[in-house]
């Protein structure tokens, strides 16, 4: 019996994983196409996003949000049962796509494709590691070392790698392919720059290619990496461990009241991005007098804000991540207007 190709799809906060994977199923072209979406925190947001578009790909049952905790850490308790019901389905996938939560390591989850449950009916066809490109021109994830030590000054508690830069490099250490998104925001002396960096940390073979969001099913499917079979050479920091430390990283869930404008919203979320050790703010809120919820996306300095359809049925909240002790009340106050 062949197995089921899996595509590991990871990347750090914000830097675009949901965009590939809405624009992957809008393009399935036949496939039949299960998707496992992974959130950090309590509350899910990308799992809604991605049923908007997946009709062409994904039948009822076939898209599945874990939010019980980063799935590196969740391997046996949700993981491998959501794998068993998929694989078990009585017409056969012809690929499945995780995506990751931005703070997650690639390496057990490939670890997990060895479980008698899963090891004869799935391979881990390819990693597919998502950069910002634009965050990495500004110096922010990371690839900058000025910027890291300048965290660590200014956090006292930091005697250690930076969280931030290990997570990072973890999801390059791993990568089959990695996807630079947002390039079309950044110059060309820049982008070559960045892959310049990018290509001295990869492993050999591994390719870099520009996205400004969408890209063709063949290149993210069909890889036939067999990744699981290959960890040695994808350690990175954590090496092959069951579990890894998130205490480093801490997310809230905030039910703001409407805001009276699109541009107040805006105001609020981007207060919120001011905040020291903030990451990453994202979900839904509502307008004064506006029947459709506005989805946020907000990473960095840059808030995304556009309108969901009038019938979406999504929770109301916003999910801020950022670093362990961030304030989370005063990014309350901020949410709050």
């Amino acid at each position: 019996m062949s197995r089921v190709p899996v595509t590991v799809l990871t990347g750090f906060l914000g830097a675009g994983k949901t965009t590939l994977l809405r624009s992957l199923l809008t393009q399935a072209d036949g496939r039949r196409i299960a998707v496992i979406v992974n959130e950090f925190g309590d509350a899910g947001f990308d799992g809604g996003l991605v049923e908007e578009c997946a009709a062409k790909a994904c039948a009822p049952g076939d898209i599945v949000e874990l939010t019980n905790g980063c799935i590196c850490c969740t391997v046996a308790d949700d993981f491998i049962p959501t794998m068993d019901k998929l694989l078990t389905r009585d017409e056969p996938l012809d690929a499945i796509v995780i995506e990751t939560s931005g703070l997650a390591l690639p390496q057990p989850l490939l670890k997990a494709f060895a479980w008698p449950t899963v090891r004869t009916r799935a391979t881990v066809d390819g990693v597919v590691t998502v950069v910002d490109a634009l965050a990495l021109s500004e110096g922010r994830v990371v690839l900058d070392e000025q910027a890291v030590a300048a965290q660590r000054a200014a956090d006292g508690e930091i005697d250690h790698d930076d969280p931030i830069e290990e997570v990072f490099e973890d999801q390059l250490a791993c990568a089959d392919l990695v996807v630079l998104s947002k390039s079309d925001l950044v110059s060309q002396e820049v982008l070559g720059g960045i892959e310049d960096r990018l290509g001295a940390q990869l492993r050999q073979g591994v390719r870099v290619i520009r996205s400004h969001g969408a890209l063709a099913p063949d290149v993210l499917i069909g890889m036939k990496a067999d990744a699981e079979n290959d960890l040695a050479a994808r350690a990175g920091h954590h090496g092959e461990e069951e579990e890894h430390d998130h205490d480093d990283f801490a997310s809230i869930v905030v039910t703001p009241a409407a805001a009276e404008s699109v541009e107040a919203m805006r105001a609020r979320v981007s207060d919120v991005l001011t905040l020291a050790g903030v990451l990453r703010v994202k979900g839904h809120a509502r307008i004064v007098e506006k029947p459709a919820p506005i989805v946020v996306q907000a990473v960095g300095s840059r808030v995304e804000l556009a309108f969901a359809r009038p019938d979406a049925k999504q929770a109301e909240h916003l999910v801020v991540i950022g670093l362990k002790g961030f304030d989370a009340d005063a990014a309350r106050r901020a949410l709050a207007g």
